[in-house]
């Protein structure tokens, strides 16, 4: 087991921190243009959808802009509606690593951690932004290589094999992973990555990678919940919108799989590229397919979760019997 645990849990906590220092570092040189991006640029779902995409690569993380987005709404500094557009770009956005980790940049790793780390030393804090940011790519390819150390101790126990063989349905089995892995690791980039790792080394076959990439979208709308816990009816009917629309792509490309398998070989020769791309089409297609019906779908999810209201009861004045006395 020790041979399992330690590299996987070393190579994700490799992985995490780096995504965490890319966001603090991304995050810092923007400063606040951020946040007035998203409250500036929303005004109709296209500027939405643009301001998502990019507020997403550049936090690497689409849990961070949707908690964002969330606590604006709950401010009052945003309404219901501007936030579909944002939801659908950050699906979009969360690609950006997986694209960048399918470029085959393992060997650069630990160059891009020393150039990193020299940089973050320079005198300059716009400098040692761009050095933290540098440093955590780095970080999370050296991450990316450590999970994979797992591949040879996963193939000689065959406890994977052993799953799949006796799940029915390894494509549902594979959702469901990928769901319940991201919701407690929080973070669908590693995910994506660990799954990229795997069937790049051949212990899961394509059709299960294909399944845990669409599952770990729903699991990063766990963090959405737990941030709209206790907030108004405009920040809960974020974090149901951003859940409806990542159930629906997995229902809508279910049935998919088979085609997504045929067509993944002709997208890249290399097997955890296969896995990225794959990603990447599915959200662009579930974003673009609903971007046209953003406001119809805003004005649903505001039925299907309305807004309370509170009804003032007047006191009636009681009619009293009176007794006629004859």
């Amino acid at each position: 087991m020790k041979e399992i645990i330690i590299p996987f849990a070393t190579g994700l906590a490799i992985f995490l921190f780096g995504m965490q220092l890319i966001r603090y570092g991304l995050e810092s040189l923007a400063a606040n243009r951020l946040r007035e991006l998203l409250l500036r640029f929303t005004r109709t779902p296209s500027r939405s959808f643009a301001t998502g995409l990019i507020a997403t690569a550049l936090l690497q993380s689409s849990s961070a802009v949707t908690v964002i987005t969330i606590g604006f709404v709950n401010a009052g500094l945003m309404n219901f509606a501007q936030t579909v557009g944002i939801i659908l770009g950050t699906n979009i956005g969360t690609t950006v690593t997986t694209e960048i980790l399918a470029l085959k940049v393992e060997d650069f790793a630990v160059p891009l951690i020393i150039l990193g780390g020299a940089l973050y030393l320079m005198p300059w804090k716009r400098i040692t932004h761009i050095g933290m940011a540098i440093g955590g790519f780095g970080c999370i390819f050296l991450g990316m290589e450590a999970m994979q150390w797992i591949a040879t101790p996963l193939k000689t126990r065959g406890w994977i094999t052993w799953l799949l063989d006796h799940s029915g349905n390894d494509i549902i089995v594979g959702v469901l992973v990928g769901m319940f892995i991201t919701a407690i690791i929080q973070s669908g980039g590693a995910v994506i990555a660990i799954t990229m790792g795997f069937f790049a080394t051949g212990i899961i076959p394509l059709p299960f990678a294909i399944a845990v990439v669409l599952g770990s979208n729903a699991g990063t709308c766990v963090t959405g919940f737990l941030a709209s816990i206790g907030s108004s009816r405009g920040a809960k009917q974020v974090a149901v919108a951003h859940l409806v629309l990542n159930l629906g792509g997995i229902l809508l490309f279910l049935p998919l799989v088979p085609w997504m398998v045929n067509l993944a070989p002709s997208l890249s020769e290399h097997p955890a590229s296969q896995v990225a791309h794959i990603q990447t089409l599915y959200n662009v297609i579930c974003s673009l397919l609903v971007l046209p019906f953003a406001s119809q779908f805003a004005s649903w999810i505001t039925k299907l979760l309305p807004d309370r209201t509170v009804i003032a009861w007047s006191a009636f004045p009681r009619h009293k019997k009176r007794n006629s006395i004859k």
